[in-house]
């Protein structure tokens, strides 16, 4: 599958969730409801994997922890906030750039239509 392919599932799966359970829940529960929706799909992910940051030639031990990379080409981002800063989108851009990964999706799951808490982020896609 494409990075673009994914998206389409990985949207399908945050539209789901939302109509099921609503806004308002910890970040930790949409998690895990959506690591259960990628393994009903057969599709592989790892969750809360740290990556490494290379500065001046080292490798520092953890940069940041990915929430989840779904077929080690799309992260996602989760969020349940009241109202998403703008340096979110910029962090999740930064990441893709260390990982070298094309796409990512920030997902907030504190909205009344999951459409407005879907932002995608590219990196040279």
């Amino acid at each position: 599958m494409t990075e673009n392919e994914l998206a389409k599932v990985l949207v399908d799966i945050f539209y789901n969730i939302h109509v099921k359970l609503g806004p308002g829940l910890l970040e930790s529960v949409y998690e895990e409801v959506i690591c259960h929706e990628l393994d009903k799909q057969g599709l592989k992910y790892k969750r809360q994997i740290g990556i490494p940051v290379v500065y001046d030639n080292k490798k520092m031990n953890l940069g940041f922890r990915a929430d989840i990379i779904v077929e080690d080409k799309v992260i996602v981002e989760i969020k349940s906030v009241e109202l998403m800063a703008p340096v979110f989108s910029k962090q999740l851009l930064t990441y893709l750039r260390l990982t070298d990964k094309k796409l990512g999706l920030l997902v907030n799951f504190n909205v009344n239509l999951i459409k407005e808490g879907i932002t995608r982020v590219v990196n040279k896609l």
